[in-house]
């Protein structure tokens, strides 16, 4: 699964690559997050629970952080295990650009999946993350600054 795009958030860039690094705003933002502990500067470890279809699952995973140009980008990769739901692993380049007082984060987002979430189909695996995406994007951007704006 590949994902790319671009969001304008109402917040200044450094504010905005703050909020990325901070685990209680991203607890707050992620879909499902039941906690995230930061292990290092680079390393988080995470309880995300989803259900996607029929399926539901709470996945234990790690992420790691590199490629580090603050306040601009960085990679982040990660690998989640959802027990007999399967897997999910893969990683994103995420860059920030100033826009007079707001931010354009643009993404893009590589994933595999294994298990049973494999077995769902593209379709409705593509069209959850997007709606996982968007809703991590609108409370990420109320969480730092104001209402997100998806730009065409």
């Amino acid at each position: 699964m590949d994902m790319t795009g671009e969001e304008r958030i109402s917040a200044p860039r450094d504010a905005v690559w703050r909020g990325l690094n901070d685990p209680d705003i991203l607890k707050r933002c992620i879909p499902g997050c039941q906690s995230i502990e930061m292990k290092s500067p680079t390393e988080l470890s995470a309880v995300v629970k989803i259900k996607i279809g029929p399926v539901s699952a709470s996945f234990t995973g790690d992420v790691i952080l590199s490629n580090l140009n603050p306040p601009e980008s960085y990679t982040i990769s990660g690998e989640g295990k959802g027990g007999i739901a399967g897997f999910a692993k893969g990683g994103a380049d995420v860059t920030l650009v100033d826009d007079g007082k707001e931010t354009l984060l643009r993404y893009d987002v590589k994933a595999q999946i294994g298990g049973k979430l494999a077995q769902l189909g593209s379709r409705l695996v593509d069209s959850t993350a997007k709606k996982l995406a968007q809703q991590f994007f609108t409370d990420f951007s109320a969480a730092v600054g104001g209402p997100a704006e998806a730009v065409s």
